[in-house]
């Protein structure tokens, strides 16, 4: 496995949103992380497959995202699958509440990177795909590979 850079800000990324989903919006979130959460972060132990946000009481919340045990932590140690709060402007999460309520869509994490020695997270206001829709991308995808190979030779 190759070891990540580590001028790289990206600290992990949601590549099975891109398959499942249409992302129509995205949005940059602070998140309020406790004790060795963010030491755990920085060493790149987040997974965001399952991940999702719901508005609960006008605030943001993170769910099922496991951000692994600091292995210095000792007893500090956090809670690895706790609910997080995200922190967003009370206009966008007033937003991201509407649209929750209409459009039937969810609201996933695509990122976390860092910003000024801050873990941020990009979460993006997604609708899932058919399974016709997954496989016209694999086949867009395949054509534009087979393509760029061609312009090469």
């Amino acid at each position: 496995m190759p070891r990540k850079d580590p001028k790289d800000p990206t600290l992990a990324t949601n590549r099975k949103a891109f398959h499942d989903y249409n992302v129509l919006e995205r949005f940059e979130s602070g998140i309020q992380l406790v004790g060795t959460e963010v030491k755990s972060c920085r060493a790149r132990s987040i997974q965001l497959q399952e991940g999702f946000v719901k508005i609960e009481k006008n605030q943001a919340l993170l769910y099922n995202v496991h951000i692994a045990g600091y292995d210095f932590g000792n007893r500090f140690n956090h809670n690895t699958k706790q609910v997080r709060r995200l922190l967003l402007h009370k206009r966008e999460i007033l937003k991201l509440g509407q649209w929750l309520g209409t459009k039937g869509g969810t609201i996933i994490p695509l990122r976390f990177y860092l910003s000024k020695g801050l873990v941020k997270v990009e979460i993006a206001y997604c609708q899932g795909k058919t399974h016709a829709d997954q496989r016209e991308t694999l086949r867009r995808r395949e054509t534009e590979r087979e393509m760029r190979r061609a312009v090469r030779k």
